[in-house]
């Protein structure tokens, strides 16, 4: 318990705040946070665990928390901002075999969700906060990059967890920010941009875009580097956000319209 309070402090969260729980579980954040915030939707998509935690909020007196039994890779979160007329903040210690998939989701709701406090096991923390130029920067750690400031704030011991599990966590805060401060650009483009990038990611740029889905030929992968002042021998964890936007708009220069 000493732990979920930490975590609920670290976070900062406010009386007016409106908090989304992925997997919320038997609650051991969702109280928690039910005590700080305004109001809680708790998503958990087994209904087993649903009726337990409807009973353990009973028993506890708390009253703020709406329980929505679905999985959270089916949920759309505009429904619950316009409800609320505000952004939310997104809460969940989350299943590695999904992480990855609920981060996209995140960065493509963006627009209701002011931020994000999730606890990932310690290695994918490590490649979602890596630097360029490290071996553990990848796509994940560029698309935040691109439009989020990501922290570390908290780093838990398997031993606070039953049952323990056999590597540690930490909990990051991902802070959105507008992107409107870039050149001007396509963002969904952006995206394949660095998906091809990083599907290869031992090719040098020239040859993993031209073996990437994005149908572009090496002599016209090495034009739009060059265009964009990127040496097409370097690789795609050497990029930073700025130079992989600077290429999606190379890109759209030299290829024909929706080529991509």
């Amino acid at each position: 318990p000493s732990t979920a309070d930490m975590i609920v402090a670290r976070a900062k969260i406010s009386s007016d705040d409106i908090v989304m729980e992925i997997g919320a579980g038997l609650g051991a954040l969702t109280i928690p946070l039910a005590r700080a915030a305004a109001k809680i939707y708790a998503v958990e998509k087994d209904q087993r665990l649903c009726d337990l935690l409807k009973a353990e909020l009973l028993v506890k007196k708390v009253s703020n928390v709406t329980l929505i039994p679905k999985d959270i890779l089916q949920l759309d979160y505009q429904p619950i901002f316009e409800e609320n007329d505000r952004q939310l903040i997104v809460f969940g210690n989350l299943p590695y075999n999904i992480s990855s998939q609920i981060i996209v989701n995140l960065i493509h709701s963006r627009n209701f969700v002011k931020r994000a406090v999730l606890m990932f096991q310690k290695e994918l923390a490590q490649r979602l906060t890596a630097q360029p130029g490290t071996k553990d920067y990848g796509r994940l750690a560029v698309m935040l990059r691109y439009c989020a400031n990501v922290k570390t704030i908290a780093s838990i011991g398997a031993s606070v967890f039953f049952p323990a599990p056999k590597i540690a966590s930490e909990i990051l805060e991902l802070d959105f920010i507008k992107t409107h401060n870039y050149p001007e650009h396509d963002e969904a483009m952006l995206y394949q941009v660095i998906k091809a990038a990083f599907g290869n990611r031992r090719k040098t740029l020239k040859n993993a875009l031209a073996a990437s889905g994005l149908r572009i030929n090496p002599q016209t992968a090495k034009q739009a580097l060059e265009l964009a002042g990127i040496d097409p021998s370097r690789r795609a964890e050497t990029l930073s956000v700025t130079e992989f936007i600077a290429l999606q708009i190379s890109l759209s220069d030299v290829l024909p319209i929706q080529a991509y």
